[in-house]
């Protein structure tokens, strides 16, 4: 993996002056993920966020071939894309290596474009899905998705008297990609460069389909200062909301352990969007519940992947 001084040599692939917010996590993702993947590499990037903000007609802050799709197809597009230079490297037409990488933020994949990834996935095409997860429809007006947490408040589940906000768990999405049985699934954060860049690198030496679900903070949808980013990522991983780990050709593997579980609190207490958790400590408890018990089954995947390491019988019920 490149030290951060190798990496602060090669060249941004994502040029500055586009129109995202200071402090956008989706634009942080995307540059940290193109200085592992360089500039051998084709974008695609579903309607979203990250497409509105680098690719606002006739600009483009991409310094790679770009491709924009509709909301639900970039898996789709990419995939197709992948199979023509297959097709011609195998006519002797094109004799260098090449990247593809689709981008979708959490609508474009936990939801609406869920088929159209599962069918890549399925079909085994060699190319790197990396979701940015900013937990919303941020780009359209902080819509809930599949990937909002619970008790979150947005614009469509706002916390009032009624609800305190969103009322269902968010998908577990990297599980569901790692039930397709491809070759890598991880999960990464802006906050640890180091484990994503060495994720992105293993991503791109598989020979199918990977992916990688990034979380995003928006802090105009999360509502937090904007200088706060990467501290709000930080802390999503250290409360074990967003544990780093990784699927790989089968094993389960934590790539990072916090020193310290910090409770749920010190990451829901800085964003505005879970302010009425102080009215409301049940909702709080409820949601610490599903960490702890997503964290717990995330451990004994992990056990049962050193156990296997080392040769061992690998069975749940010896956990």
């Amino acid at each position: 993996m490149p030290s951060i001084k190798e990496l602060s040599k090669r060249q941004d692939l994502l040029s500055g002056g586009h129109r995202a917010c200071a402090g956008c996590g989706a634009t942080i993702v995307a540059r940290q993920v193109l200085l592992a993947a360089g500039k051998n590499t084709v974008v695609g990037c579903a309607t979203g966020c990250l497409e509105v903000v680098t690719t606002i007609f006739p600009f483009t802050a991409w310094k790679v071939p770009y491709i924009h799709n509709a909301f639900e197809n970039v898996a789709s597009t990419v995939s197709g894309v992948e199979a023509a230079y297959q097709s011609l490297k195998r006519q002797g037409k094109i004799k260098r290596d090449i990247n593809f990488i689709a981008f979708g933020g959490d609508g474009g994949t936990y939801d609406i474009g869920l088929q159209a990834l599962s069918g890549a996935a399925e079909r085994g095409h060699k190319m790197l899905y990396v979701c940015y997860d900013n937990e919303a429809y941020m780009n359209t007006g902080i819509q809930r998705s599949g990937a909002t947490p619970f008790g979150a408040a947005t614009s469509t589940c706002p916390a009032g008297d009624v609800i305190p906000g969103k009322q269902q768990y968010n998908k577990d999405m990297t599980r569901i990609m790692i039930a397709h049985r491809i070759p890598y699934v991880a999960q990464a954060s802006p906050s640890h460069w180091n484990d994503l860049v060495k994720k992105v690198e293993k991503a791109l030496s598989k020979d199918g389909p990977s992916f990688i679900n990034v979380i995003s903070p928006c802090h105009r949808g999360w509502r937090y200062p904007m200088e706060d980013t990467i501290e709000i990522a930080r802390l999503a991983v250290d409360t074990c909301f967003w544990p780093l780990f990784e699927y790989d050709e089968g094993k389960w593997a934590l790539t990072h352990k916090p020193a310290e579980k910090l409770p749920l609190s010190a990451w829901t207490e800085k964003q505005g969007r879970f302010s009425h958790f102080a009215d409301n400590p049940d909702v709080l408890r409820l949601a610490q519940e599903e960490v702890d018990r997503r964290w717990e089954e995330l451990l004994a995947l992990a056990k049962i992947g050193d156990l296997c390491e080392e040769g061992k019988h690998c069975d749940l019920k010896d956990l």
